[in-house]
């Protein structure tokens, strides 16, 4: 924490009553992670005080501009994203350790956002990453913020690795996809957990697959050639049995991270049990879906009142 007056965001101004103040940690999970916006509007307006933060991948995301007092602004301008916006945002690399470079989208951040030293944040906040060649647990609590979260955020096959100082980083997720420890010591009332992995809703929604720019597009062009090589000269295409879709590249990736990480959250959370535990289902939406902004504001609304009437709060 640091008083310095040019820090990036001012500081809450306290109330008549003391609020219950909260240590809040935000899981990873791509764009489900946008349901952590709607836990922190539902907080912040049912009078919780949240005074330190700590988020692994989306979670150190939306809790990095939580603490730089700019969540609305990030708010309004993803409920603003359709797919295409979402898709240009990517920068493909080739011949690096990732599809994308995440340097576009941290840099279209930053000038939406304003980037400041960690150490000035008007809250307590730690973004997680994991050491590439250690495989350690890594806590950011100083240098520039979105230089951490580009760390955490690095999710392999999707993002390049980032160099930061001496280290070559991965999202914190790989090691510890719900965050708990760097809160531990907070000593505020209630610590809230956000789990992105929570069990499935009835309805699954579309498939990760259809969510990624190309993923299976050249491998139903090559089927449909291969198709028009059987038929006969002149004549009309051959009925062919219906495939079952097959996974792609990044299908099998994304679920086998998960199930890693589905693993180690349960292991973490056994551990050290939070107060409130929020869970926002696995399949509430494909990774890249930032478009459905404003259903999973609503879902991470719903499901924390949820969890706090469970409570009796």
């Amino acid at each position: 924490m640091n008083d310095n007056p040019s820090a990036c965001a001012d500081r809450p101004t306290p109330t008549a009553a003391a609020p219950i103040t909260v240590s809040l940690v935000l899981g990873s999970g791509g764009a489900r992670g946008l349901a952590h916006i709607g836990v922190i509007q539902w907080l912040t307006e049912n009078g919780y005080q949240i005074r330190a933060i700590s988020g692994a991948s989306i979670g150190a995301l939306v809790g990095g501009i939580y603490a730089a007092r700019k969540l609305e602004v990030y708010a309004e301008w993803v409920l603003a994203l359709e797919r295409m916006h979402v898709l240009r945002l990517l920068d493909p690399t080739f011949g690096r350790p990732g599809l994308f470079k995440g340097e576009r989208i941290i840099s279209v951040l930053r000038e939406l956002i304003g980037d400041c030293a960690i150490e000035d944040l008007p809250i307590a906040y730690t973004a997680v990453a994991t050491d590439m060649h250690s495989r350690e647990e890594v806590w950011l609590r100083e240098g520039q913020m979105f230089d951490a979260i580009r760390a955490s955020i690095a999710t392999p096959l999707v993002f390049t690795p980032f160099r930061h100082g001496r280290r070559t980083l991965l999202d914190g997720a790989l090691v510890n996809p719900v965050p708990i420890g760097p809160t531990l010591e907070a000593g505020n009332d209630l610590t809230v957990i956000v789990d992105l992995s929570g069990p499935a809703q009835p309805q699954p929604t579309a498939a990760t697959s259809e969510a990624l720019p190309g993923s299976n597009r050249y491998k139903q062009r090559i089927g449909r050639f291969i198709d028009s090589l059987q038929r006969p000269r002149g004549g009309p295409p051959r009925p062919q049995p219906p495939r079952p879709a097959e996974p792609g590249l990044l299908d099998v990736a994304f679920v086998s991270m998960q199930a890693m990480q589905d693993t180690i959250s349960k292991l973490r959370l056994s551990a050290y049990a939070p107060d409130v535990q929020i869970d926002i289902p696995g399949n509430a939406c494909g990774f890249f879906e930032f478009w459905r902004a404003e259903e999973l504001i609503e879902l991470g609304r719903e499901r924390t009142a949820q969890a706090f009437e469970r409570l009796g709060r």
